[in-house]
């Protein structure tokens, strides 16, 4: 078939971010000024040698000297059995001591760290360090350092060293961004030391953000990304296109050990609340507190509220001379944002407020009887209104072999306690212990032990020593009640 030159008209395909859009002319046609214009404009193939060179070493470059690896040393006394000790005529001659003797045995982890400041900060994973007796660290450059651990906190998942006399050093590091600015599909890469074979980079992208239900930490709130993170990386780093810390990589989705491109790493702004505590010489995070109870909002909720789709959290409950109660939070309340960002579930709203540090107030966008309102709300730590009294049980009770301390608000906000607040709580369980044949747990709250209510840890130790022919006894697991009965 034979066609009209004037049919041939120009086609210019434009590429607009991955998008691709045909522009098609069948009549009198684009002029070809116009469309020669058209694609010089929107041209995607490399034109210089600049750009077929372009890559990542300059972000690599700046970045990569600030990633550590991580020795942590732990000295554990092992007892070896001989197998002499069966035979009486060595038992006899040499005597059982010489056999069983304590051995001190030498177990190692290895992790990544990041340099966050000049004089030798360094931020990792607290699994990585957890522990340990000492903790030493090597520099991209050769160089090794020992470190002081200066603060531990296992319910984020961090914790910060000081490289021990610096010697007036100034160490490469790398700059904090603001995590909240990150979106699904920015490019990041991750920097650590996989599987010990040295420092690693690998490429990817923001998978998704406020990932949950990954059960590292006690705030559920994660980078997902599929840049390559495997065991030895955690406590590395995850870095934007502009060489700032936008994570620390923590945690893989794996069943065979190795990446599937399911990585999980721990927002900046959570570090920086960390690294804050930390440089201001505490041993521990001071959060703010709360006061109320909180419940995941679903779509039967949700219908009941007259609400298009699930969103925001439900207060179920608010703490007497409380920040909520003091704000004015009632039960029945729909937390909708904080400080004008939006809250999905009480996991989004728990890493959000613990970020807002100890000062002033944050806001809290409600809705109450559908009708929107925001709230000033404190910002201040949780009260110890009674002395803990830590106390250990022992003796051939069914308590023995726990740790119990007394409640208090504070402690409660520790332990993410919603049930009573006032009585002991279970804090430790000994392996192998009398409370851990009978099925007590971290977490129990004690309530009732033979008709008598549990008021201190005094009391329940005092109860523990004594021997009843039979022992009923009453726990609050997570406001559930268990109840126990056992002969003595």
């Amino acid at each position: 078939m034979i066609f009209p030159r004037s049919f041939f008209t120009p086609i210019v395909a434009l590429i607009v971010s991955g998008v691709s859009f045909v522009m098609l002319s069948l009549g009198g046609g684009m002029a070809p000024a116009l469309a020669e214009k058209a694609l010089v404009q929107t041209r995607v193939v490399p034109q210089s040698s600049a750009e077929m060179r372009l890559s990542f070493a300059p972000v690599v470059k700046h970045t990569a000297p600030a990633v550590v690896n991580v020795y942590a040393t732990r000295f554990v006394q092992q007892r070896t059995m001989s197998p002499f000790l069966d035979d009486p005529f060595f038992r006899h001659f040499f005597g059982e001591n010489d056999f069983d003797q304590p051995r001190r045995r030498m177990q190692k982890s290895l992790g990544s760290g990041v340099i966050v400041s000049a004089d030798g900060i360094i931020v990792t994973n607290h699994h990585v360090i957890a522990n340990a007796d000492t903790v030493r660290v090597s520099l991209p450059d050769k160089r090794e350092f020992d470190c002081d651990i200066i603060l531990k906190d296992k319910r984020t998942d961090l914790a910060v060293l000081r490289i021990r006399d610096p010697k007036d050093e100034k160490f490469p590091f790398v700059d904090i961004a603001n995590s909240d600015d990150l979106q699904v599909g920015d490019v990041v890469l991750a920097i650590g030391n996989p599987f010990g074979v040295g420092q690693t980079v690998t490429q990817g992208i923001v998978s998704a953000l406020a990932r949950t239900r990954v059960g590292v930490s006690d705030y559920q709130f994660f980078i997902q990304t599929d840049a390559a993170i495997n065991p030895g990386n955690s406590g590395g780093a995850l870095v934007d296109m502009s060489g700032r810390l936008v994570g620390i990589n923590t945690a893989i989705y794996s069943r065979s050990g190795g990446s599937n491109g399911i990585g999980f790493a721990i927002p900046s702004n959570m570090v920086r609340v960390v690294i804050n505590a930390a440089l201001a010489g505490g041993h521990s995070v001071q959060r703010p507190w709360l006061g109320a109870s909180l419940q995941p909002v679903n779509a039967d909720i949700a219908a009941s509220l007259g609400l298009d789709r699930p969103r925001g959290v439900l207060v179920t409950r608010v703490f007497k001379d409380s920040p909520a109660a003091e704000a004015g939070l009632k039960v029945g309340d729909l937390i909708v944002t904080i400080d004008g960002v939006t809250i999905d579930n009480p996991d989004s709203f728990g890493y959000h407020f613990v970020t807002k540090g100890l000062k002033g107030t944050t806001k809290l966008g409600i809705l109450r009887n559908g009708r929107g309102r925001d709230v000033d709300l404190p910002l201040r730590r949780a009260p110890e209104t009674v002395p803990r009294d830590e106390k250990t049980l022992r003796g051939y009770s069914p308590f023995a072999g726990i740790t119990v301390v007394n409640l208090s608000p504070r402690v409660m906000d520790e332990l993410k306690l919603s049930g009573p607040d006032s009585g002991v709580v279970v804090v430790s369980v000994a392996r192998g212990s009398p409370a851990n044949r009978v099925g007590i747990r971290a977490g129990d709250i004690v309530e009732e032990i033979n008709g008598r209510k549990i008021t201190s840890t005094k009391m329940l130790a005092r109860i523990a020593a004594s021997e009843p022919r039979l022992w009923r006894f009453t726990l609050n697991r997570g406001g559930r009640k268990v109840r126990m009965a056992f002969r003595n």
